[in-house]
C-alpha cells in the first residue's frame, strides 16, 4: 500500500540545509545525500509499517551512508505519512519529534 509523504516545514529546511552544507563540502556530495534521502523516503511510502517505533507514534529510519535519519509518524485512515524531521544523529534527539 502506498502512502503519501507531507513534510513539516522544519524537516524540509533541515532537508534543504543539509544538501547545501554536503554540496559545499564537496561538489556531487549534495546529490548523493539527496539520491540516499530520496531513496529511503521511497522505502518508507511504499512500507512505512516497517520501522521502529522511536518514541510514542514516531518511526525512525536510518539513511544510508550518511548521519541521518528520517522520524515520521503515519495516519493510515488518510494513508499519509508525516515526516518530521531530516535529523543529524548528532543532535540532541529532543528536537526530531514534532508535528
Amino acid at each position: 500500500m502506498s502512502y503519501t509523504l507531507i513534510f513539516n516545514a522544519e524537516a524540509e529546511n533541515e532537508y534543504l540545509a543539509a544538501y547545501a552544507w554536503y554540496e559545499e563540502k564537496q561538489q556531487g556530495l549534495g546529490e548523493r545525500f539527496e539520491s540516499e534521502i530520496e531513496k529511503q523516503l521511497e522505502e518508507i511510502r511504499l512500507n512505512p509499517l516497517i520501522y521502529h517505533f522511536s518514541k510514542g507514534n514516531y518511526r525512525e529510519a536510518l539513511v544510508l551512508h550518511f548521519p541521518f535519519s528520517i522520524v515520521y509518524f503515519l495516519n493510515k485512515k488518510k494513508k499519509t505519512i508525516y515526516i518530521s524531521a531530516i535529523f543529524h544523529t548528532s543532535r540532541n534527539p529532543k528536537g526530531k519529534y514534532r508535528k
